[in-house]
């Protein structure tokens, strides 16, 4: 099968090609190339009509929040692509993306990737997916090598380095190489929408480690 074959997974791509197009740039030239570089690539890939990769449907314990991030998500700007997702939700593929998850990690996060050079939407120019956190998630500290990331919030609020709060249709923006730590608020789950862009052979061959918090003496 082909995209096309599909109309779900094409809509849903449109979508994210929206959030990029209208999504805010805060003055950023950086952040407003990027915006540029995600949805151009989402077009490339829509126009290739590029095969589905076949991949087995599976859930994670944080997948019991998805329904309420959902409902949440429904309710604020960002509906039109958390609807998008919720109609193919039963065919995502749920993962951890690194060898080793702590358990209670393992507990309260997840997630699923849209396209990409693994599929299910096979692309070698960009990774597209969501990311589900449980409520009092806290995502250790990490960096992406040689990709740029971006995440749009589309239900509940996250806090990215102690830095700010990402309400539903906020960015988080990650340089190459930048560590980044997530908190989640207390009461909600919430839902990300991310993007990376970079070179094929990053995009095809990522490596994530969790960085170890330092001892104090």
């Amino acid at each position: 099968m082909r995209l096309r074959d599909l109309p779900d997974w094409g809509y849903l791509l449109q979508e994210f090609a929206e959030l990029y197009r209208r999504g805010k740039a805060g003055g950023s030239v950086r952040i407003r190339s990027h915006q540029r570089a995600v949805r151009e690539a989402i077009g490339r890939t829509l126009a290739a009509n590029p095969p589905m990769l076949p991949r087995q449907p599976m859930q994670k314990p944080v997948t019991a929040h998805l329904g309420r991030a959902f409902d949440q998500g429904r309710r604020g700007a960002t509906q039109s692509i958390v609807q998008a997702i919720e109609r193919i939700a039963p065919e995502l593929t749920w993962l951890y993306g690194y060898d080793k998850v702590p358990t209670s990690l393992g507990q309260r996060f997840a997630y699923a990737e849209f396209a990409g050079p693994h599929g299910p939407v096979l692309s070698e120019e960009l990774i597209l997916g969501v990311v589900l956190f449980a409520p009092k998630c806290t995502y250790p500290a990490h960096a992406h090598q040689g990709l740029t990331e971006s995440y749009y919030t589309l239900s509940g609020a996250v806090s990215e380095n102690d830095e700010g709060v990402y309400a539903p249709g906020s960015l988080i923006f990650n340089p190459p190489g930048r560590m980044h730590r997530i908190t989640v608020s207390d009461h909600e789950p919430s839902l990300l929408a991310y993007a990376w862009h970079g070179p094929p052979d990053k995009l095809a061959d990522q490596k994530m480690v969790f960085k170890r918090a330092k001892k104090v003496l």
